[in-house]
């Protein structure tokens, strides 16, 4: 299915990459893991849809987890 030529999967993947580059520019710690761990979510989704890129996988499902860790268990 495309959606504008590009492929859903496509789409994953860029919404990811855009999502993680709105959190790099944030002052906010807290809202930057928010949005940080929204798009780790989406390229785990992303990961999946390429038939598993483990690279992908693995690695943004780390940083989601350490993101859940900072924001829910380590209190200043």
């Amino acid at each position: 299915m495309d959606v504008l030529g590009v492929s859903v999967t496509e789409w994953v993947g860029y919404l990811a990459s855009f999502l993680l580059l709105i959190a790099f520019t944030m002052k906010d710690v807290k809202k930057l893991r928010i949005v940080n761990s929204v798009g780790c979510v989406l390229f785990v989704v992303y990961g999946f849809m390429l038939d598993i890129s483990w690279p992908l996988v693995i690695t943004n499902g780390s940083i989601f987890f350490i993101n859940i860790y900072y924001l829910f268990f380590k209190k200043k």
